[in-house]
């Protein structure tokens, strides 16, 4: 996901989950994912040094990823641009996290705090990083956009489509060479559907059939949403294009 904790994965505030794994409830309920956040992860100083220890400098390696992509890639780039104009405050220290998640998960939103969490010990390199940052960012500026109830199925599949079809989830290259998945025109939209409904199943506990009809239900909607691009990023090159015209495509966004 690096789907929601957008929530999924009263509001518990985790919304936005990026994995398979399902609760046993109809609630968002993703704590479960994010160590450090959920009770029964909660470790005794002990426990905490004993696994500094063993990571090593993995916490440092994903908080130095996490710069880069804030510096460098242009999708990162307009997404915290288009926030602010979206008037939600962005503070990197603040904002973005790295954390120890369960295996199920790659990263989320949390809407109760306006965090995202990148996974550390799931996000390895720069591209996986910089991939889930751009989902998760997506999640929060729907969230700050469009004032999303992550309670509510439809807007938690809204928010997953527009990010697995907005992020690079289901680049082909990706989904093809390292997925297995071959197709041709219609494979990007099946992707963007299979991912949406695999992140909401986790984000809210429903059945694959329950969830596939909500991703359904608000499809080609929020499918077509762009926004703040001016198209699907599907390379470097319409990243970039999107943010050398971020000023243009932040005005068509004040004005709608």
């Amino acid at each position: 996901m690096a789907a929601p904790m957008d929530g999924p994965k009263g509001d518990d505030g985790a919304n936005g989950v990026e994995g398979p794994e399902t609760p046993q409830n109809g609630q968002c309920n993703s704590y479960q994912h994010y160590l450090e956040r959920s009770e029964n992860g909660r470790s005794s100083n002990w426990q905490k040094f004993q696994k500094l220890m063993d990571e090593g400098n993995r916490h440092a390696k994903c908080v130095i990823r996490t710069k880069v992509a804030m510096e460098k890639d242009p999708m990162v780039k307009t997404l915290i641009g288009a926030l602010k104009v979206a008037g939600c405050k962005f503070n990197p220290d603040y904002n973005v996290a790295c954390e120890p998640c369960s295996q199920a998960v790659s990263g989320g939103f949390e809407a109760s705090s306006s965090q995202i969490v990148i996974c550390e010990n799931n996000c390895v390199n720069q591209p996986l990083v910089t991939r889930v940052l751009i989902h998760e960012l997506i999640h929060a500026f729907d969230h700050c956009r469009a004032k999303v109830d992550w309670n509510n199925v439809k807007h938690a599949a809204c928010s997953e489509v527009r990010a697995a079809n907005l992020s690079g989830d289901c680049a082909f290259g990706l989904e093809n060479f390292r997925r297995f998945n071959f197709g041709y025109k219609s494979h990007h939209q099946e992707c963007v559907r299979s991912r949406a409904a695999a992140s909401v199943t986790t984000i809210h506990g429903l059945s694959k059939d329950d969830a596939d009809r909500a991703v359904d239900s608000v499809y080609d909607r929020c499918f077509n949403d762009f926004e703040p691009f001016d198209r699907i990023p599907r390379h470097n090159y319409h990243a970039g294009r999107s943010f050398k015209n971020r000023y243009r495509v932040y005005k068509m966004f004040n004005d709608s």
